[in-house]
């Protein structure tokens, strides 16, 4: 079978962005640079516009709070979500980057990190900088919520450099080689699927629907419901964890189940804030 220039793109990378002697930093850490630095751009930019109500000094400390929320839940997510009885009996693998075997102790990395797991614990230590840099609430959770996607663009593009997370066999030719798959197969390149969709598109509705005022207030559930729903249908294309594969309720992936979670949030909370909002206008009129 002949392939086309496109079906061969991953072979061309190697995921190393520098090798520092015996170290690599890997496309993947770099892209976490690029999304930290484009939703602090993107929220920075939208308040100095529309005058959020805070001040740099402010909007530094919190985005340190959301940085180390990010780190801390999609390492212990990848723990707790993917692989509990592994770390449980490797808990220092949780936190430092080197395995230990029969030859002594190899580098291996950070290896594994939870979406999922990212944005419970960014959103807890989210609201704790906010309260603790006396920035008002609900209004920065929305801007947030709307930079969130642009900066996991960056993410699952840094996934499809290193080769990882690549989607389920096909015959189309909008298939492409990954050389970790070791079978010389055409697979669905779900990275890019997630980024165009989960990324780009995303941002695109929730910005368009930001300024309409029966969505005030509402952009944490949207987002939980826009990224759950994409995600939920993509996880279709993309090849499960060998270990877990599709063995949750109903056939699910884990990550089909953890979106299942999310949309259910995401719907709760919409109905909640809606009757919060309802109630403040009966309240203005009596």
């Amino acid at each position: 079978m002949d392939f086309s220039w496109w079906n061969l793109i991953p072979t061309k990378f190697d995921g190393i962005a520098i090798q520092l002697g015996s170290f690599p930093i890997h496309w993947y850490g770099v892209m976490y640079l690029f999304a930290f630095a484009t939703c602090y751009f993107v929220m920075w930019k939208i308040n100095e516009k529309e005058k959020i109500g805070f001040n740099k000094e402010q909007f530094d400390s919190f985005a340190t709070w959301i940085i180390a929320g990010i780190l801390i839940g999609a390492r212990l997510g990848y723990v707790f979500f993917y692989q509990p009885g592994y770390y449980l009996s490797h808990p220092l693998e949780i936190i430092l980057p080197f395995r230990y075997t029969e030859l002594g102790f190899q580098f291996t990395g950070i290896s594994g990190m939870s979406y999922h797991g990212g944005l419970i614990v960014a959103t807890i230590f989210g609201i704790i900088g906010i309260k603790k840099n006396k920035m008002p609430l609900w209004a920065t959770v929305n801007l947030g919520f709307l930079a969130v996607p642009l900066g996991y663009s960056w993410g699952r593009f840094g996934n499809f450099i290193n080769g990882e997370l690549y989607g389920e066999v096909t015959t189309s030719s909008i298939g492409m080689i990954f050389p970790m798959a070791r079978d010389g197969l055409l697979h669905h390149p779900s990275q890019l699927y997630e980024m165009l969709f989960e990324g780009i598109i995303l941002f695109t509705i929730l910005f368009f629907l930001r300024k309409k005022s029966f969505f005030r207030n509402q952009m944490m559930s949207l987002y939980l419901i826009g990224y759950g729903t994409f995600r939920f249908f993509i996880e279709f294309f993309r090849r499960p964890d060998a270990h877990l594969m599709r063995e949750d309720l109903f056939g699910m992936s884990r990550g089909q189940t953890l979106c299942s979670l999310m949309i259910i949030g995401g719907i709760v909370l919409f109905i909640i804030i809606r009757n919060k909002e309802k109630n403040k206008k009966l309240n203005k009129k009596s």
